[in-house]
């Protein structure tokens, strides 16, 4: 059985269970990471020598890297479903993936930790705020490419979205003062009615 390591409420690692659960594999999911330890133990080490979240194990393989797990798991499994087959189309879709690992992942990381995770008195504001405004730039690039096609992967939802996918519900969850982006926001209703979305993404923030 497929196992997926790593701390539910990790974005990264709702990007391995979302995929698990779109691809309807069968899978545990073993909390590593934060609270739970274990990644820096020589056992997990063994399978990520970087001691971090996610990784997986499948028959035997190990791996690591969360948009590299998404891209695995959906060629394995996937081939009528999350994998494109067509190259230009599979890369325009995949760009989508490291464009938000690229470009997101640091000024969200500071909206996220100084609204979620850190105590009021050890919130830096300055931070957050700088945070804001570099993802609502990011943001937009996202929204002006659904304003032409319904998802990041195209005309069908694909691996391209999974990555800001899970971004997205922080995003619009947490209570913060957004700019308007229609298309997004559209998008992000879309994935709301995906069970796979709602199992793996939608879970408490903290």
């Amino acid at each position: 059985m497929l196992k997926i390591w790593g701390r539910a409420n990790s974005s990264n690692v709702k990007k391995a269970l979302w995929a698990a659960e779109e691809l309807s594999i069968p899978y545990e999911n073993i909390p590593a990471g934060g609270a739970h330890g274990i990644v820096d133990s020589p056992e997990y080490r063994a399978i990520n020598p970087n001691s971090r979240v996610p990784a997986i194990e499948d028959d035997g393989f190990a791996l690591w890297e969360s948009n590299t797990i998404v891209r695995y798991l959906a060629a394995k499994y996937g081939k009528s479903t999350l994998h494109i087959e067509d190259a230009t189309k599979r890369a325009s879709a995949e760009k989508w993936m490291d464009w938000t690992t690229s470009s997101i992942a640091g000024p969200f990381r500071d909206v996220f930790w100084n609204t979620v995770r850190l105590a009021p008195d050890q919130q830096d504001h300055a931070a957050k705020a700088k945070g804001l405004e570099a993802c609502g730039e990011m943001f937009a690039i996202a929204d002006a490419a659904l304003a032409a096609e319904p998802y990041l992967s195209g005309s069908d939802f694909g691996v391209g979205d999974i990555p800001l996918g899970c971004f997205a519900y922080a995003w619009f969850e947490m209570p913060i003062k957004r700019p308007d982006h229609p298309h997004l926001l559209a998008w992000y209703e879309r994935l709301k009615a995906r069970p796979a979305y709602q199992k793996a993404v939608m879970t408490p923030l903290t």
